[in-house]
């Protein structure tokens, strides 16, 4: 039995890493879900709450994730995995009979599941929290007490200053529609064979003071008696649902300029802002210098936002802004990018590269081929994180080769 609770140590491990890790890289994902699940339940007072919880709770995940792949901690660590289990897979049951968000956020972005697939799936994950619960006394310690309880909060302090680095600036990896080397236009093609949204319609007519119901079928169509006076569609079946289903780009005077952004052939900036009000200020100042770019190099620039008119005039007169405003859904705007504000590079509806407030690059730096910019800009970025990732896994496999000769 003993390869039995190491496989389960080792499954369950994994699959609360990965899911702590992914969400912990997207904290701002993980905080918009617990406003979700805040507003569905009637206790939005709780909302401030979310950001501070979304770490504590993505953080406790890789903790529990680690210390399981790592045998540290094992008698605590079994509790911990088994009531986190408990908990959640309780919550999970009411959320699939209950259905208040179709999307429960337990791997993030990476991997979407439905209210019941995440129910069966923690079910799962309960029966291998019950082996390692029934086994956490028999398994062999890695270190002393002392040291593992620093390996624990060495851990959970690498994890949540993983969190805040991408809430300070994007996350480590993007799982989103809107990544970096998207094409938008191609994300919103519905592949062909793909099944479509299936609607049940009732017709309602009038005769003599009475209404009455009737399907497309069936309708009075060649009786004039009859009056038409309503319709009422039903989603009856789901369909396929594009990556990328409500992308669009109107502007203040109300016309939609979305097909028209996308098939440019010139450099797009968008400026994401989903809420100005809540927006840092200093940035969407400091961004006129790259408008001013724009529009001497013949480049395009728009500010999107969900805010009322009346806030973005507000807006303009205090912060004297001259670049172009339009009208974008806020959730959208929080998935194309986790800033606000955010800056997007867009060249024919392709996404070259994003920006966070703290992070977008001084006007005077840009050079007229932005794609050669962008690219050798990222470039340089990935190769500080590679060297960053490599120390950091060779510690962590230096210390699994040790722990796992002791078993």
């Amino acid at each position: 039995m003993k390869t039995v609770a190491i496989i389960a140590r080792i499954l369950l491990g994994a699959l609360f890493v990965f899911s702590g890790f992914v969400k912990g890289i997207d904290p701002l994902g993980t905080t918009y879900k617990f406003i979700d699940y805040f507003t569905a339940f009637g206790i939005s007072f709780l909302s401030p709450t979310a950001f501070t919880l979304a770490i504590l709770q993505n953080a406790a995940e890789f903790v529990i994730g680690m210390s399981l792949l790592l045998g540290l901690r094992m008698k605590v660590t079994g509790w911990a995995a088994l009531l986190f289990m408990v908990f959640f897979t309780v919550l999970t049951f009411i959320l699939a009979l209950t259905n208040p968000v179709s999307d429960c956020g337990c791997f993030g972005d990476a991997l979407i599941l439905t209210n019941w697939q995440t129910f069966y799936k923690n079910i799962f994950l309960l029966l291998l929290a019950i082996i390692v619960f029934y086994y956490r006394k028999k398994y062999s310690l890695a270190y002393r007490p002392a040291i593992e309880w620093g390996w624990v909060v060495g851990i959970a302090v690498v994890m949540v200053g993983i969190s805040v680095y991408c809430y300070r600036h994007l996350p480590l990896i993007d799982f989103r529609p809107y990544s970096v080397g998207s094409d938008i236009p191609q994300g919103m093609v519905v592949p062909e064979g793909k099944p479509v949204d299936e609607f049940k319609t009732t017709l309602f007519y009038e005769k003599d003071g009475v209404v009455k119901e009737f399907s497309e079928n069936d309708y009075p169509w060649d009786d004039t008696t009859w009056v038409w006076k309503d319709s009422k569609s039903v989603l009856v079946k789901k369909g396929y649902t594009p990556p990328i289903h409500d992308f669009s780009i109107t502007t203040l005077e109300g016309d939609d300029i979305t097909d028209e952004v996308l098939a440019s052939d010139s450099y797009t900036f968008l400026l994401v802002a989903h809420r100005l009000k809540k927006s840092n200020k200093p940035a969407l100042a400091r961004v006129k210098e790259i408008a001013a770019f724009c529009e001497e190099n013949g480049y395009r620039f728009y500010c999107l936002t969900s805010s009322p008119q009346e806030e973005i005039e507000k807006m303009k007169t205090e912060l004297s802004l001259n670049y172009d405003f339009c009208f974008t859904d806020e959730i959208t705007l929080k998935t194309i990018i986790r800033s606000n504000p955010g800056l997007v590079l867009l060249e024919k509806g392709t996404i070259l590269n994003k920006w966070h407030y703290n992070d977008m690059p001084e006007a005077q730096s840009l050079s007229a081929n932005l794609l050669s910019f962008s690219l050798k800009e990222r470039d340089a970025m990935y190769e500080g994180r590679l060297v960053n990732t490599l120390l950091l896994v060779l510690v962590l496999v230096i210390f699994a080769f040790y722990q796992f000769r002791q078993d």
